[in-house]
């Protein structure tokens, strides 16, 4: 359990295992809902239960409400009871153990084979109780819990079959009533292949969490720590990662794994951030660089101090969002989500529809009338309705983290093949951010505003303190202008302002001790001085322009392959950016963009975006505070993992590999992936509109039946595990 620190209430993260179907996990969030719980997050694929307490009730109580209702919390502190209450731990043992039992009643089925003693119908009903008993510890009590619920899942249409037919044959044994009356073997049978059929299932799905789990893999790694004796001595000892703290000492070598976040302090080194980015060649860091727990250093060797451990790493807050974007609902999951928590009492209303119509209007026995109601109940499942949007995220989503592309949130999913428009930021988008200042200059007509006696005008001092405004000024915005103006600039006697403000998608505003008012930014500032808008950064003094700072910025490596591939793929890329008409201009035509908007204020890049939304859905691209309000306003919001904070958090969608180059794998992951979850609920729906009326005609028996509806789990997971290895960007 941990505290989220961002909010009053706490947010409780739990695992909890007997979770089978969507039924399940619908039974155990409409329980914690009701006892007044908030956010309320259920995933039965990976067992995922997450939720924020406002009301504090105690941990026990409610592990042991969810115990009740048939499934186990399976955290340290939480548990409630013996989670091992269970003989079998798993869907094989059940089912080896069942098919002993099961075998010998289908003897008489081989032809040439008989044996006297198997047909006694109380060998038979010997014989089959412990394949029952073993039933109706799992699916029996799965059903009554499902049941108390509110929510029967698919469990409850396996017992009433398996009951229903053992208590006709028990009735025929007790009767006296002869062979016709005896259907034990299709009781074991029922049970043993939904056994079978629901062990596949579950090889199948846990697959699909197969790229989460690599990210997750909970490997002892060692760490080198350094600690000072009294003599100031430095020493080194290994020391378990998980007993590191904020603040420790690391040495780390060639070859070593990142124990855990922390903060270079000395030493350079190329470091392999493929765990976070997908990206395999080496990052080079140096001093001051921050590094990730889980990367490698495959050149150099560092002294590093721990900014972050367990919870709070950075790996850790990308698997927690990756979590709970598994746990939502696309909008075209809710429909299904709403027939299966009905579908249980309808098919069990067909199934005895299917017995009076064969008994009554086609006049059949009462055994075969039976056995083909007790098929339709088999072979019915809503499972894979349940199961066909969350394996499909899981896989896709899985994908996408292994390859550095961070989808937080799943809703987004249907609105990935709708996407026509891909709008780009200009500068740390399209472009590095890794401006160098190319030119500066000082007015000759402003030189008088330069000294603070007049006594001094000779250019050499305008020079330096014009430098050391801009630095003053600029040294407290986040742009990738200023931080290329501070870092070329820096200097020691930065002046200290009395007031200061960011004046967003224009500049800096200051006001120094002398009541001096200062402005630096773009030529929005100056347009009503001057028409020169050929430079990139303006200062003003007192509404005086003393001069222009023109930086230079390089176009992104992959940017260009980048745009050919979404022009390919039939997007539309567009320009928007709050820099100079001439740049966006240039940039524009060295990409191969056609549409560019230019000198565009964060409210205009917000109007220009809810002109293009009305058009078709439009995807934002974007890394800047002034890009924020642009990103929550695009129907997908798409940030780099180097954008600010702000930025990240109003995108849906992140590139963790400090660049574009994943991104048409992204937009072709959430596409491929949208169209497997349709894919998926065509087959669950088309499998019980053809299965059932097949069932309740006789052409099925209960136990082909039980085989078919487990794999009709599996051809979905198999069909969601198709996006592992499916080309997605030529």
């Amino acid at each position: 359990m941990k505290k989220n620190t961002m909010q009053d209430t706490e947010t409780v993260n739990w695992k909890v295992a007997g979770m089978s179907c969507t039924n399940c996990a619908l039974t155990i969030q409409q329980y914690l809902e009701k006892k007044g719980l908030d956010n309320v997050r259920v995933n039965f694929i990976g067992g995922e239960v997450s939720f924020s307490n406002p009301s504090e009730i105690p941990p026990a109580e409610l592990s042991a409400g969810i115990h009740s209702l048939g499934y186990q919390v399976l955290n340290e502190s939480a548990n409630v009871g013996n989670t091992n209450r269970f003989r079998f731990t798993n869907h094989f043992q059940r089912f080896v153990f069942c098919l002993i039992f099961t075998l010998p009643l289908l003897v008489h089925m081989i032809p040439g084979v008989h044996i006297h003693w198997l047909m006694n119908p109380i060998v038979q009903c010997i014989i089959t109780l412990p394949v029952l008993w073993v039933g109706m510890q799992f699916f029996g009590k799965s059903a009554w819990n499902s049941l108390r619920g509110g929510i029967p899942n698919m469990n409850v249409l396996i017992t009433i079959g398996a009951l229903a037919s053992f208590g006709y044959s028990l009735y025929g044994t007790i009767a006296g009533k002869g062979p016709d009356f005896l259907f034990y073997e299709t009781t074991a049978t029922i049970l043993t292949l939904v056994f079978f059929g629901n062990w596949l299932e579950d090889r199948a799905v846990d697959s699909t969490q197969r790229a989460i789990r690599e990210l997750t893999q909970d490997e002892k790694v060692m760490a080198n720590m350094i600690a000072f004796d009294d003599q100031h001595q430095e020493h080194i000892f290994p020391v378990d990662s998980a007993h590191l703290k904020v603040g420790d000492l690391l040495l780390i070598k060639s070859g070593e794994k990142v124990p855990t976040d922390a903060k270079i302090l000395w030493g350079e080194a190329d470091i392999n951030e493929a765990i976070i980015s997908g990206e395999s060649l080496p990052v080079h860091k140096k001093m001051n660089d921050l590094l990730i727990g889980g990367s490698v250093i495959t050149d150099g060797t560092l002294k590093a101090y721990v900014t972050a451990t367990g919870t709070q790493t950075v790996l850790s807050h990308i698997l927690q969002l990756v979590k709970n974007a598994q746990t939502e609902k696309p909008p075209i999951q809710q429909l299904a989500d709403k027939i299966s928590a009905i579908f249980v009492p309808v098919v069990v209303g067909i199934a005895l529809l299917t017995w009076g119509i064969n008994y009554w209007g086609m006049h059949l026995s009462v055994g075969t009338s039976l056995l083909r109601a007790i098929a339709v109940l088999v072979i019915s499942c809503p499972c894979a309705m349940g199961l066909a949007t969350p394996a499909a995220i899981a896989v896709g989503l899985g994908r996408a983290a292994k390859n550095g592309v961070l989808i937080k949130n799943a809703k987004s999913m249907e609105w990935f093949e709708k996407i026509k428009h891909i709008v780009f930021d200009k500068t740390g988008t399209l472009t590095t951010g890794g401006f160098t200042i190319a030119d500066f200059h000082v007015r000759e007509e402003a030189l008088s505003q330069l000294t603070e006696t007049d006594t001094a005008n000779s250019l050499e001092v305008a020079d330096d303190l014009f430098k050391k405004w801009g630095y003053s000024l600029e040294k407290y915005s986040n742009h990738p202008l200023a931080l290329a103006i501070t870092r070329e600039w820096k200097c020691k006697d930065e002046i200290r302002w009395s007031q200061l403000e960011e004046i967003k998608g224009l500049g800096m505003k200051a006001i120094d001790k002398n009541g001096n008012e200062f402005t630096i930014g773009s030529y929005e500032l100056v347009k009503s001085i001057t028409e020169d808008d050929s430079h990139n950064i303006y200062l003003i003094r007192n509404g005086i322009w003393i001069g222009w700072i023109d930086l230079v910025d390089e176009i992104r490596s992959e940017a260009a392959t980048v745009i050919t591939q979404l022009k390919a793929a039939g997007y539309q890329p567009i320009l928007l950016s709050g820099d100079r008409n001439n740049k966006c201009q240039q940039i524009a035509e060295t990409l191969g963009i056609t549409e560019w908007y230019g000198q565009h204020t964060p409210e205009q890049k917000l109007a220009r975006i809810e002109k293009l939304n009305q058009q078709s859905p439009v995807a934002m691209v974007g890394d800047g505070i002034n890009d924020a309000p642009a990103l929550a306003k695009a129907t997908l919001g798409i940030s780099l993992s180097d954008a600010s904070q702000i930025a990240m958090q109003s995108a849906q969608i992140v590139l963790m590999n400090h660049g574009l180059k994943n991104l048409p794998l992204a937009l072709a992951l959430g596409k491929q992936t949208y169209r497997t979850i349709r894919q998926n609920l065509f087959w669950a729906f088309a499998y019980n509109i053809v299965a059932i009326p097949i069932a309740a005609i006789g052409w099925l028996s209960p136990g082909i039946s039980a085989l078919a509806m487990g794999f009709s789990d599996v051809v979905l997971a198999i069909n969601s595990l198709r996006l592992y290895a499916k080309k997605l960007v030529s």
